[in-house]
């Protein structure tokens, strides 16, 4: 198997947490990609660990349905799945979209300013065509509703389904895409400014179907 720059020797505190991590990120940028074999022992000398925090990773890597093992003890990174990211569009947008219902009417200076700041890294993400920071500014602008919410298991479900979604953003990525969802954003911190509840919470809903449709 070939070297990744996401897969690199770790620390040895917390390995199977690090490795997970690691893995996971590399399996959603699509540094690892779909359909590409697995095998312990390589990741082991990769991550300079044991077997066994590797193990531990893919395990919880293959429940979340982000690898799959097949007979004969073949894993590999599974196929992304379109009715499966469909389905699990609808879902995240109405999670999001209760998130920004339960934070609008509290919402600081600090994190209007954080909304703005996280926007602007959006578009500056997309001028330099680095689509990982892109898709974490947007994971940012997000996670302020997410944080303000006080829900924490809209978060934890939603930490469950990113992956999904995240995959086949990066496989389709577009600027064009990217640059609608900074205009839709924009209109969201509106909202959020004039304490429009139901609003904020439509807006986002919409963002985030939006994206379903240009992608799916």
């Amino acid at each position: 198997m070939k070297t990744h720059t996401s897969i690199q020797a770790i620390n040895r505190r917390t390995l199977s947490d690090q490795v997970y991590y690691s893995l996971r990120t590399a399996i959603i940028s699509l540094e690892l990609e779909p359909g590409q074999k697995i095998r312990d022992m390589d990741l082991a000398e990769q991550f300079n660990v044991s077997r066994t925090p590797i193990r531990e990773a893919l395990k919880r890597l293959e429940n979340e349905g982000l690898i799959i093992t097949k007979p004969g003890s073949v894993t590999q990174v599974s196929a992304i799945n379109i009715e499966e990211v469909k389905q699990a569009f609808v879902v995240v947008a109405s999670l999001h979209g209760l998130a920004a219902r339960l934070a609008a009417s509290h919402l600081t200076t600090n994190e209007f300013d954080l909304l703005e700041t996280y926007n602007d890294e959006l578009i500056a993400s997309i001028d330099r065509k680095n689509v990982f920071e892109a898709l974490q500014a947007d994971d940012y602008f997000h996670g302020v509703f997410i944080k303000a919410s006080k829900n924490m298991e809209i978060a934890k479900v939603l930490e469950s389904l990113m992956p999904k979604l995240r995959r086949l953003e990066f496989k389709k990525f577009d600027s064009k895409q990217a640059t609608n969802s900074v205009s839709e954003h924009k209109k969201i911190i509106t909202a959020c400014k004039e304490k429009d509840i139901q609003l904020v919470s439509r807006l986002v809903e919409e963002n985030w179907l939006s994206l379903s449709d240009q992608l799916i």
